[in-house]
């Protein structure tokens, strides 16, 4: 009797078979992460402030996946509109280029925990309209912040108040949302070195002449022409709003809303100055300063009387009517009007 010898194979086990394709599966994944970061950190080494211009295909690149072990701060910018100063982009991309120096300086150690954690970007509009579109963004300034597990509309905005103090804010914001360290912000000098050098050997060099004017009484600060003209400097600034001008930003003038071929210089409404318009009244206040100066220090010195009163009643013309201007025109802003009135005792 012949007996048939039956093989059997034995199951492959199953569990071991998953393990090592999760295992090559987080491989691939770490390692195309890992090249990720590794092309981000060779753009930013590239980039001299260390912010990466983006396009659109880089912006997708970058972006498709999640969770990333980085996070993006995308300054979006149109050179278009640097000529609009009341945008501010320029001073902002300045700011923003500072904040990723500083954050990269502060962190360049590798075992810091922010290290190449944060990368700073910023895309023009004329070269990627499309990820304008994408992360919907449909004025300027905008500034977003990207973090690991987020795409472009669940991205977080940099609202206005978050750079209204410009880099001081921004690291603010980023160390709220982001919880990284940005560090100090490292601002350049006012003056390089060579400068510093440069004027101190000036300095050295001019010194001597300098004392030598000054015992001989034939410096600017003796010269009585100076001070007449620094002071007539001081009365224009204080009465023309100038001060107002320059802490309020005040344009000189405005775009007519009705013909933009037209220029407005005076605004009726007393909430709002014009910085043409200070400069007109301060003029006019400036005219009638003077004239009462040169009557009183200089006038009082001429011989001829009738040279006397004919130069009297032309300055009185003259400062009568640079006083009504200003009386008008505070009355065409305000509304307001300045009448006078008798003395009851000569009614």
């Amino acid at each position: 009797m012949r007996k048939t010898l039956t093989l059997t194979m034995s199951p492959i086990p199953k569990l071991p078979l998953l393990l090592l394709l999760i295992s090559a599966l987080l491989s691939l994944t770490a390692s195309a992460e890992s090249d990720l970061v590794s092309e981000l950190q060779s753009l930013q080494s590239r980039s001299k402030s260390g912010v990466i211009r983006l396009t659109d295909h880089s912006v997708s690149r970058f972006l498709s996946s999640t969770p990333r072990p980085f996070s993006l701060l995308i300054f979006f910018d149109a050179a278009k509109l640097h000529e609009k100063s009341e945008l501010h982009l320029t001073d902002l991309r300045r700011e923003f280029g500072l904040v990723a120096e500083s954050f990269i300086s502060n962190n360049a150690d590798p075992a810091s925990p922010s290290h190449s954690k944060l990368f700073f970007c910023d895309v023009e509009f004329q070269d990627s309209q499309s990820s304008f579109a994408l992360f919907g963004v449909n004025s300027l300034p905008h500034i977003r912040l990207v973090g690991p597990g987020q795409n472009p509309k669940e991205s977080l905005q940099m609202e206005q108040g978050d750079f209204a103090r410009l880099a001081e804010s921004m690291s603010e914001f980023i160390e709220s949302k982001t919880k990284l360290t940005v560090g100090p912000i490292h601002r350049p000098p006012m003056f390089s070195r060579n400068q510093i050098i440069l004027a101190v050997m000036a300095w050295l060099i001019w010194t001597p002449f300098i004392v030598k004017k000054a015992i001989t009484g034939r410096t600017l600060l003796h010269d009585p022409r100076v001070w007449l003209s620094g002071a007539v400097f001081v009365y224009f600034f204080s009465v023309s709003g100038a001060m107002h001008n320059i802490i309020r930003k005040m344009p000189m003038f405005l775009v007519d809303r009705n013909d933009p071929s037209k220029l407005v210089f005076f605004y009726q409404g007393s909430g709002m100055q014009l910085g043409t318009e200070g400069f007109a009244v301060g003029f006019l206040y400036t005219i009638v300063g003077l004239l009462l100066a040169f009557l009183t220090r200089v006038l009082v010195k001429v011989r001829n009387v009738n040279a006397q009163r004919v130069v009297m009643l032309v300055a009185l013309a003259v400062s009568f009517w640079a006083v009504k201007k200003v009386v008008s025109l505070d009355n065409w802003k305000t509304g307001y009007g300045i009448h006078a009135f008798w003395p009851t005792s000569w009614n």
